[in-house]
């Protein structure tokens, strides 16, 4: 009988350990897959198709990036735009807040004001292609949530951006 009980009990662990895995948010990707925001606006992007499809509350869609001191959608943000709205109309019942976010460099106040002007250009993109207003809401953070704490091109480039976040 303990043979019995013990094999129980053992598959009983292997099946709730293997319940507690944890299933990545979706998010753009790059080479080095860096995780929250990770990826650079040049072909990055989200796939549609593993997504996790419940939207749940924080879930990860693609990130757009912008260059030095501009909100003007690239080709490749407008890209990953369309992929998002693509996402968002398979989960209609979902809202997203935009973060707008720049890099270190200008004063607070006109990194709020970019960070918003960001922010909005993503969200009339995506209105533009069919999402409802109503779902989608805007936050400026202009410098002070970085993806990237580096003090270089690089890092500052991947701070220029829009990050989307679903509740």
């Amino acid at each position: 009988m303990r043979h019995t009980l013990a094999g129980v009990i053992g598959a009983a662990i292997i099946i709730l350990a293997g319940g507690c895995s944890s299933k990545k948010a979706a998010s753009t990707s790059d080479a080095a897959g860096s995780g929250y925001g990770s990826g650079k606006g040049g072909g990055s992007g989200v796939d549609v198709e593993n997504l996790d499809q419940r939207g749940g509350r924080g879930t990860v869609i693609g990130d757009v990036f912008f260059d030095f001191d501009s909100s003007a959608l690239s080709p490749e943000a407008q890209e990953q735009l369309k992929q998002n709205a693509a996402w968002m109309q398979k989960n209609s019942y979902t809202s997203v807040t935009i973060e707008g976010h720049c890099d270190e460099r200008g004063t607070d106040e006109y990194n709020i004001a970019l960070g918003e002007r960001r922010a909005e250009a993503a969200q009339n993109y995506l209105i533009n292609l069919g999402v409802s207003n109503n779902r989608l809401s805007t936050v400026s953070y202009g410098e002070e949530k970085p993806f990237d704490t580096g003090n270089n091109e690089e890092a500052w480039a991947k701070n220029r951006r829009d990050h989307f976040v679903t509740k």
